[in-house]
């Protein structure tokens, strides 16, 4: 654990770490969407998808400690980094008061307060998703009476509160992610002239795949609603 100790004591240990936990978690992302398209397919395709895994019990409990450690620890480093940058940048302007305002200003949209925000609403997205889907904690009974995994998703995203957060949601995910994949291998040392445009263009186009794919579920749920309403 020494090693461990000595990595998280220094601001390029916790980036490393933090770029690490941010490609499992980009990982995370492409499985989840994969599985998500199936509602496309169909009841039987999502609802076979749906029970498949859930009688996976032991993979299901080594995969939601490992993404819910990586959360944790990917949360936690960037509360610390988030901190050490802003008491960095103080000091910094103590040295050089002049120009303060436009450096305040250049802070407040700077990449990593960007990144810090739209992690926060990222999480608000995740705690609110995982008390619709797996815990059902603001439904009562009127999920416990449906057995299909598939017509849970359609009463959930059929709600128009859950349809605007999903929708949003959805695209600050698209939008974090879009940076923080690029971020994730510069911190790991992927840095090279050669490579890092395509990482650069390859992170935005993994953003917009991400956002879009995500939000595509309640915005079509919706309108196939719209459309099948009398």
């Amino acid at each position: 654990m020494n090693w461990l100790i000595t990595t998280l004591s220094s601001t390029v240990g916790r980036k490393f770490v933090m770029g690490l936990t941010g490609l499992f978690l980009c990982f995370f992302l492409v499985v989840h969407l994969a599985g998500n398209l199936l509602l496309y397919v169909g009841p039987e395709a999502y609802d076979h998808y749906a029970h498949t895994l859930h009688e996976q019990k032991g993979f299901l409990v080594v995969a939601e400690v490992l993404l819910f450690g990586a959360f944790i620890v990917h949360i936690l480093l960037a509360i610390k980094l988030s901190r050490g940058n802003y008491a960095a940048r103080q000091i910094s302007y103590a040295k050089a008061s002049s120009k303060k305002e436009s450096r305040l200003v250049a802070n407040v949209v700077a990449p990593e307060a960007w990144m810090f925000w739209s992690g926060a609403v990222v999480l608000g997205f995740l705690i609110l998703h995982l008390g619709d889907f797996k815990f059902e904690l603001w439904w009562g009974t009127s999920l416990q009476a449906i057995d299909s995994p598939y017509d849970k998703a359609g009463v959930i995203l059929r709600n128009s509160l859950r349809l605007f957060v999903y929708t949003l949601g959805s695209i600050v995910l698209g939008v974090h992610v879009s940076h923080g994949l690029a971020s994730a291998f510069q911190s790991l040392g992927v840095n090279h002239p050669k490579y890092t445009p395509c990482i650069h263009w390859c992170s935005i186009a993994f953003g917009w795949i991400v956002g879009i794919g995500f939000a595509s579920f309640p915005v079509i749920w919706s309108l196939t609603e719209s459309a099948a309403a009398p």
